[in-house]
């Protein structure tokens, strides 16, 4: 399940970036989001504040809005026309960031990688990093000629929940929950109302937040260490699974950087599996 990718070409620095800026077949994207409770807006701010050039990528609009989850994979036409609108086209590389150093540009980046795009590498740092270097940026909306994208998905990047259950039943996979230890524990209630507290039986808890340090992610060499230390290992088959799809993508990202292969997403991630009474539930430690 594990797709490999050169682990030297998943991320630029903002020194390179900064020199690549004008180059034709490249496309910046801004993918910020933010959890609804945190009252901000990645939209808003893009337009108040954003890399020269890049185009905002909305998470919420460009998805299936049909499968009553939130911010699901899109149908590969939705997704093609959408880039094609934003200036990418077959053959270009593209950067994501997002306004918080590192957390839902990877999930664009899992997003590019399934729809086939091999020329993908996140800004390490994001915007943070960018903006305390006093780089520029610009306000507003970017406006470029449209492309031709050609989507190729990987059906073996994404899960369904009952690719999940079976992963669960068999041990063919290891299904690893990057939610915070409280979520994971049931402990506390779930943020999107509706939801059963706890976990699915037989998952692993690593909270993503564990990958990131200083909003970038931690060193290549840190990162086998500390799967191994929260019970996974990298060398076999991951599911990554969070909220909703999108902190699950930064494991996928980890994986990739240490050289074992962007991980499996379970897009429906707990807003499916949490809801109704369908798949089982289990509180308390893993």
């Amino acid at each position: 399940m594990n797709q490999a990718t050169p682990s030297q070409d998943l991320f630029v620095s903002t020194a390179w970036l900064a020199d690549h800026l004008g180059d034709a077949d490249l496309r910046v994207f801004d993918a910020s989001w933010h959890m609804p409770a945190t009252q901000r807006g990645g939209e808003a701010e893009y337009a108040q504040k954003h890399i020269a050039g890049a185009a905002f990528f909305d998470i919420d609009a460009i998805a299936d809005h049909e499968s009553g989850l939130p911010h699901m994979l899109p149908r590969p036409e939705v997704f093609a026309k959408a880039m094609a609108r934003m200036g990418f086209g077959d053959g270009m590389r593209a950067v994501v960031y997002d306004s918080l150093g590192l957390f839902s540009a990877a999930r664009l980046w899992w997003m590019l990688r399934y729809f086939g795009v091999e020329r993908v590498a996140v800004l390490d740092g994001g915007l943070p990093k960018w903006l305390a270097e006093g780089r520029a940026v610009e306000a507003g909306a970017t406006v470029v000629a449209e492309r031709v994208f050609t989507p190729r998905p990987n059906p073996a990047l994404v899960a369904s929940a009952a690719q999940v259950l079976r992963a669960l039943e068999t041990k063919s996979a290891q299904v690893v929950d990057v939610r915070a230890a409280e979520r994971f524990r049931g402990a506390v209630p779930e943020p999107r109302p509706g939801l059963r507290a706890g976990h699915m039986p037989g998952a692993v808890n690593l909270p993503w937040n564990a990958l990131i340090e200083d909003g970038k992610m931690k060193d290549p060499a840190a990162l086998p260490a500390l799967l191994r230390g929260a019970g996974i290992d990298p060398d076999r088959p991951v599911i990554a699974s969070c909220g909703s799809g999108v902190s699950a993508s930064i494991l996928s990202l980890a994986l990739a950087r240490c050289g074992r292969g962007a991980a499996t997403v379970y897009d429906g991630s707990w807003s499916e599996w949490g809801a109704g009474d369908v798949y089982p539930v289990v509180q308390g430690e893993a």
